[in-house]
């Protein structure tokens, strides 16, 4: 490896290539839940699967995120240990699992899978439950996402995550912006559910962001790869433009480096070469597009970077065990 990156600047890579394949996996998001809980309380949230479900998202990956706006409270995924909460905390639960929220002890459950419809039904309202005591004002969202885009990365993400957006102007302003969003919807005035469908977006970004700059120099995964000037560079481009032509060359001419500099940093963070992770993305975006549309396969190979119909189907094949025409029926079949 060579000397490492100026943080700053491996900071905004991070993000120029996270926004890239944000951009593409097309997140849909919203705010579902405004709730008072006063101690002792003990709220179970259902994993990804349910969840989906419950909030009309069959299909798609669910990402929860709970803003806690005041008070205090514990997150817990089932199993795991408890971590701490307080205000301007944004606990992250990527991976969609099971998590326990609360504060105080012997709460009687409230289980979201049987709790969730009705709280749902009530809209943005304000709803207060619990047991009389220390109140904690939670605002929590989802945003939904293409659970087979979304893998590139959501797999360097830890299964819950925490920051704080309270102790800067600028996480201030998110969280003012996201409540007066709330507020808004509740009284039902235009527009507001699409504003806070965008601060969703944006406090899931936010969040990630943030994450991003507490991770060690030592990490690897995506989120370190795009924070490298090299990798995070080259990331950028693939995500960009997938069907460009590329090449080793052409790519190491790009970003300012040798070859051998080139595929060492991918191998280090990726653990696999520029081209086999651009494969890859190729045919991940295929799958989508067999999935989402009636294109026929030539086209849909020409459109993601292959220049014919049968090199396509040989390496869409070997990564999905299925030519891409079967692969289509297969999963119109499993929808129906």
């Amino acid at each position: 490896m060579t000397d490492s990156p100026n943080p700053a600047v491996g900071y905004t890579r991070a993000v120029d290539a996270l926004s890239e394949l944000l951009r593409v996996v097309k997140l849909d998001s919203a705010i579902f839940f405004n709730c008072e809980f006063s101690s002792p309380w003990c709220y179970r949230a259902p994993e990804s699967e349910s969840a989906a479900r419950l909030l009309a998202q069959t299909g798609r990956h669910v990402i929860i995120f709970h803003l806690l706006v005041r008070g205090r409270a514990f997150v817990q995924i089932e199993g795991g240990a408890r971590t701490q909460l307080a205000n301007g905390d944004i606990v992250t639960l990527p991976h969609g699992h099971a998590h326990l929220l609360g504060n105080g002890e012997g709460a009687r459950l409230l289980d979201g899978v049987t709790a969730l419809p009705r709280l749902l039904a009530r809209g943005l309202e304000l709803i207060k439950v619990g047991g009389g005591g220390e109140r904690s004002l939670f605002v929590c969202g989802f945003l939904s996402c293409d659970p087979l885009l979304s893998k590139t990365f959501l797999n360097a993400l830890p299964p819950l995550f925490r920051v704080n957006i309270g102790n800067d102007p600028s996480g201030e302003w998110l969280e003012n912006s996201l409540r007066f969003a709330v507020e808004e919807a509740v009284a039902a005035r235009q527009g507001a559910s699409a504003m806070l469908a965008k601060l969703s977006e944006v406090v899931f970004v936010e969040a990630v962001r943030r994450h991003i700059r507490t991770l060690p120099e030592t990490e690897t995964g995506w989120l370190a790869a795009a924070r490298d000037p090299t990798v995070g560079r080259v990331l950028s481009l693939f995500h960009q433009r997938p069907a460009h032509p590329w090449t080793m060359p052409g790519l190491a001419k790009e970003v300012g480096v040798s070859r051998s500099v080139l595929a060492q940093r991918f191998r280090h963070y990726l653990g696999q070469p520029p081209m086999g992770y651009l494969t890859d993305w190729r045919l991940q975006l295929g799958a989508r597009a067999l999935m989402s549309g009636d294109r026929s396969v030539a086209e849909i190979a020409s459109e993601i970077g292959y220049e014919t119909e049968a090199s396509f189907n040989r390496a869409f094949k070997r990564r999905f065990q299925l030519p891409p025409g079967r692969y289509r029926k297969r999963d119109r079949s499993s929808v129906a």
